[in-house]
């Protein structure tokens, strides 16, 4: 019985991460349908509607990639884990955000580092500009 029990919650967060699959997929699609229609033949004068489109699904690809690992983690049985420290992520974050990788500590750490890289690159540039 507590099998069942473990499986019914497995099912519930399966049927969640399809939906955002099949969701980021339809957006993925529909950018990319759209890039293609906007965009010049010449990259050369390429404008600013399709940078943008290409921007926006290139995000999206990343979110469907996302939830692909995500759909692989809950195969493994580690959804809901995070994937630094091995904690378990709450489950707010992952009713909000189902594929989430990383507990809130590990996300905050991660977050800061990124921006400090950032900033790292922005000084760089300003600095060969001078």
């Amino acid at each position: 019985m507590p099998r069942e029990e473990s499986a019914t919650p497995a099912i519930a967060w399966r049927s969640r991460l399809e939906a955002r699959w099949q969701a980021w997929l339809r957006e993925v699609t529909e950018l990319s349908l759209a890039y293609h229609a906007v965009a010049p033949a010449s990259a050369d004068v390429r404008g600013d509607g399709a940078d943008r489109l290409m921007r926006r699904a290139v995000a999206a690809r990343r979110r469907l990639a996302d939830v692909e690992d995500a759909l692989a983690r809950l195969a493994a049985g580690t959804f809901g884990r995070c994937e630094q420290c091995g904690s378990a992520i709450p489950e707010a974050t992952l009713a909000l955000v189902p594929e989430t990788r990383y507990c809130p500590a590990c996300a905050a750490v991660a977050a800061r580092m990124s921006e400090a890289v950032g900033q790292n690159e922005a000084d760089a540039v300003s600095a060969g500009r001078r």
